[in-house]
């Protein structure tokens, strides 16, 4: 959900090919817009990058975003950790069937991306 609302904390170059496409998207999303009052709210005046935009499309759409990322999961997928020195696997943990498909998509795009990180790496 970062990347889509533009959020996401990597360290962009000029050149990043993802963000130019978003912004291309997001641009053609708002030229489409029919409505003078969703015109106005969401008019971007800063680098053109719709974050209002892009917020509310994420918000409407992230259970979408879910469901076509989880489609082709197997029917018994399972999340594998490794131990950090490439040892025996330490946990084998088994997940909702086809990856939570028919569950709501995790709320964990909502935390913040820095409080994510430090939940992410002192699971090691």
């Amino acid at each position: 959900g970062d990347i889509i609302r533009g959020k996401d904390m990597f360290k962009r170059n000029k050149h990043d090919n993802i963000e130019k496409g978003l912004r291309e998207v997001f641009k053609k999303i708002y030229e489409g817009l029919k409505n003078n009052g969703a015109r106005e709210h969401y008019k971007e005046v800063k680098n053109g990058n719709y974050i209002k935009l892009r917020e509310d499309w994420w918000t409407a759409n992230r259970d979408q975003v879910w469901k076509a990322i989880t489609c082709e999961a197997p029917e018994n997928a399972y999340i594998i950790k490794r131990r950090i020195d490439g040892g025996d696997i330490e946990n084998l943990i088994l997940t909702h069937p086809k990856c939570g498909h028919d569950t709501d998509p995790p709320v964990v795009d909502y935390i913040p991306h820095r409080l994510r990180w430090m939940s992410e790496w002192s699971e090691y």
